[in-house]
């Protein structure tokens, strides 16, 4: 391996793990805030399945490492990845340490399309495959939200023919089943994200193989490994701020509410790594709350949080794409001839 790949894959597995400590909210943010479990436990728990969801499948991660961008256009030109990584990776760091909840997909898509089209032009840049990602961007808080919605009228249904004590212990206990599932289905989904990008820069270095159109043929077992190892360790490491934005600001929720926002959540993103689509699970989560919400009491929404979580993440994908050019017009002049 070269100095330059090992750079990028470190860049990366450091996006991996500012994604899991801001992302740590997304799963364990209603459970924690409705006390169903403590901070730790709930880190803990959500870790571990961060961990074996990301060893699920390929689907997402294929997406990320050649259906973006045209990587015969990029080959020998690594720098691109390490500026993409390195924008996403700032961005992310600056809102976690705000509290806001934004898109690691934005985030990482972003920059990456930024740096690869600030270094070569707009050409590199796959327009099929980017509207497939930004349809699924934007549908995917609109699901959650629907079937958040529908979801809490069911189990309200379900919940009026039960005494207040039982729906409680019930649905406290349920929830716990709904945080690992949606856990899970974050590693399946973010996880990804990042196996793509060192992949990508596999194929650039010459390391990986690739089909004809420059998707990975495969991603090696130590990518996957290693990737859902830093996503886990980046969860455990919690992202206090952006729970308390979540599970405490956002809406207020109790057991049943949580459930019914974390199945939604995970159905979504379940959907959608099945398609191979990587989709924001903050967005998905964040709409899948204000559904529940909705549903509960339209009044019970903060909406001006919304607002401030909306601004945020139409900022995230220019923003980041901007710094990702930037820094690969930099790396292009002292590394381009490489």
């Amino acid at each position: 391996m070269t100095t330059m790949l090992i750079l990028v894959i470190v860049a990366a597995l450091l996006f991996d793990f500012m994604n899991g400590w801001n992302d740590s909210a997304n799963a364990i943010a209603t459970v924690v805030s409705t006390r169903v479990m403590t901070p730790i436990v709930a880190v803990i728990f959500a870790a571990s399945l961060n961990f074996l969801g990301a060893l699920g499948h390929e689907k997402v991660a294929k997406m990320i490492g050649g259906g973006l961008v045209d990587a015969s256009l990029l080959m020998g030109h690594q720098y691109v990845i390490l500026a993409a990584m390195l924008a996403a990776a700032t961005w992310v760091y600056v809102c976690t340490m705000r509290g806001l909840p934004i898109s690691g997909s934005h985030s990482l898509i972003g920059g990456l399309l930024g740096a690869s089209a600030g270094a070569f032009g707009i050409e590199v840049v796959k327009s099929a495959g980017i509207i497939k990602v930004l349809a699924a961007l934007v549908l995917s808080p609109v699901l959650g939200f629907i079937l958040g919605y529908i979801l809490l009228v069911i189990v309200y249904w379900i919940a009026y023919f039960m005494k207040p004590k039982t729906v409680r212990k019930s649905f406290g206990r349920m929830q716990i089943i709904s945080c690992g599932f949606m856990a899970y289905t974050h590693g399946m989904n973010d996880a990804q994200k990042v196996m793509g990008v060192i992949a990508l820069a596999l194929v650039l270095g010459g390391q990986l193989t690739s089909t004809a159109d420059g998707v990975p043929t495969h991603i090696p077992l130590w990518v996957k490994i290693t990737c859902a190892t830093v996503m886990g360790v980046g969860t455990a490491a919690g992202g206090w701020r952006v729970i308390k934005t979540l599970g405490m600001k956002l809406a207020h929720i109790r057991p049943i509410e949580g459930f019914a926002a974390e199945t939604a959540a995970g159905i979504v993103l379940t959907l959608k790594a099945g398609l191979g689509l990587p989709v924001s699970t903050t967005h998905t989560v964040a709409g899948s709350i204000m559904g529940v919400g909705t549903a509960n009491s339209a009044k019970s929404v903060q909406w001006s949080v919304g607002k401030k979580m909306v601004y945020a993440w139409i900022l995230t994908l220019p923003a980041a794409a901007i710094l990702g050019a930037l820094l690969a017009l930099i790396g292009k002049f002292f590394f381009g001839q490489n």
